[in-house]
């Protein structure tokens, strides 16, 4: 993934796409960020899994500050950030649909033999480890929990 990120990097600076290439660098300095704090603790650099996290949390954090902006009246900054969230999401996989992501919490429910709120951290980690990235974990704890009430 971070050779893909590289790529499309210097793609951009190629096409001179101010945005995209700006957007990437970010993308660039997050991943770096985490591989110097993993250094200072001893550990190897990120991996795909980690990239994916990094990417969501990026995500979010757009979601939030495109809201803000629009509660502001500051349309012109919201699609400046939705913008990025689009370029971010070029590089994550396929969401699930909502249908799929309670088929998905069903089955996992069902392989982790949960029974009560109480395992709801043990689904919530199968579900994690399984499909990274292609569901909101938000939106896939609130159908655990009301399918395990």
């Amino acid at each position: 993934m971070r050779a893909e990120i590289a790529d499309a990097l210097k793609t951009a600076i190629r096409t001179q796409d101010k945005k995209r290439a700006t957007t990437l660098r970010l993308i660039n300095a997050a991943i770096q960020d985490r591989d110097i704090a993993n250094r200072g603790q001893g550990k190897d650099q990120v991996s795909d899994d980690d990239i994916l996290q990094i990417l969501t949390k990026m995500v979010k954090q757009r979601e939030e500050s495109a809201k803000a902006f629009e509660e502001g009246h500051r349309i012109d900054l919201a699609e400046q950030e939705r913008s990025e969230i689009a370029i971010i999401r070029g590089f994550l996989p396929k969401q699930m649909a909502d249908d799929q992501v309670r088929n998905v919490c069903q089955k996992v429910i069902e392989e982790v033999g949960a029974d009560g709120l109480r395992d709801m951290g043990r689904c919530i980690n199968a579900l994690k480890e399984k499909y990274p990235g292609q569901m909101d974990m938000g939106k896939a704890s609130g159908i655990v929990k009301t399918m395990l009430r």
